[in-house]
């Protein structure tokens, strides 16, 4: 089992005024892991670091305990109506990762201890949008089984959602520490998603998360509990024997899955993709990855305000498509394909 445990931790002293953050601060205190007090979890100084790489490393090793002040939800489209995070940044070391750049100088990993007032906040959309059904996205910007064993705020929020008739929460992890949660009383309100790939790109790109038998394991008892499943099978990474490398992830995860668990199965496909930035905070932060960004490899394809990203060669990507649809086809019949991108 992979869990985060924190070399370094900082709180909010209103933090402490929570049940959930004292809590948690008298269990840390018995620890001997060194706490320090912030005045703000946007603002934290103190961590080691005598280069740009170490000082990133250590920053995964720290966490920051804080009270969650901003209440007005973001849209999270297309995965859901609305962003509903409990935790910010991930202790994880995956090469591509998108936080790296969004999270910039803040790649810390940080916990919110006021969740009933978060939960509240919830039921006040939730009731404005009756009789529509709202969607809630709980890993925008957070891996939240990394810190469950922590706080326990995904359980409740899974039980929360679990008592709504017009509320679906929906969440992601590469982590296999499941087992709190498989007897929470979600009544199928919640999907539990997982973010799996080949071993290949387990291997080389996702140091400090579950590795690829032990995620797909935790897949299956999420199954067993009753749980809706999805996956997001990304990035998707062409390299070589990357054809076998993913049949053998679908023939793996089709032996693991219950007859029923089938039924009602999504799948999301993401290609590997970079940008300009994101290439200089990768290489800088792991100057030894092997991951291939090769501009005259790829194709760039523009977004929002002109700003884009390299993308695999329309060839390529057909390959992928093609691929992945092939098997998820002929393991998964019942099962739907969310998006490709």
């Amino acid at each position: 089992m992979t869990r985060f445990d924190p070399d370094l931790v900082f709180f909010e002293p209103k933090a402490l005024e929570y049940p959930v953050g004292d809590a948690l601060y008298r269990r840390l205190k018995k620890t001997g892991i060194p706490i320090k007090v912030t005045p703000s979890h946007n603002r934290v100084t103190g961590i080691p670091g005598d280069t740009p790489a170490k000082a990133y490393a250590n920053a995964k090793r720290t966490l920051v305990v804080g009270v969650k002040r901003t209440m007005k939800l973001d849209t999270s489209k297309p995965s859901a109506d609305y962003a509903l995070p409990v935790s910010t940044g991930c202790p994880g070391h995956c090469h591509y990762c998108y936080l790296q750049t969004t999270m910039g100088k803040k790649p810390y990993v940080r916990v919110y201890v006021n969740i009933d007032e978060i939960l509240d906040n919830a039921q006040k959309y939730i009731e404005e949008r009756a009789p529509e059904l709202t969607t809630f996205e709980a890993a925008c910007t957070s891996d939240p089984i990394a810190v469950e064993h922590l706080t326990g705020n995904l359980k409740r929020m899974i039980e929360f959602m679990g008592r709504q008739e017009r509320a679906k929460l929906r969440f992601v992890t590469k982590y296999d520490d499941v087992d709190h949660l498989l007897d929470a009383a979600h009544n199928g309100n919640t999907r539990f998603r997982f973010s799996i790939n080949s071993r290949y790109v387990i291997k080389n790109f996702e140091p400090g998360v579950s590795a690829f038998d032990s995620r797909i394991e935790a897949a299956g008892k999420v199954a067993k509990a009753g749980y809706p499943l999805g996956f997001i099978v990304a990035p998707l990474i062409i390299y070589e024997g990357w054809e076998d490398g993913y049949a053998e992830l679908f023939e793996r995860m089709s032996r693991e899955l219950i007859p029923e668990a089938k039924q009602d199965l999504t799948f999301e496909l993401i290609q590997h993709r970079f940008t300009a930035a994101a290439k200089r905070i990768i290489l800088q932060n792991y100057p030894a990855t092997k991951l291939e960004m090769e501009e005259e490899k790829r194709k760039y394809k523009y977004g929002k305000y002109g700003r884009g990203k390299w993308v695999y060669q329309g060839s390529d990507a057909d390959r992928l498509n093609l691929h992945l649809r092939g098997l998820i086809e002929e393991y998964f019949p019942a099962s739907k394909i969310e998006y490709f991108t």
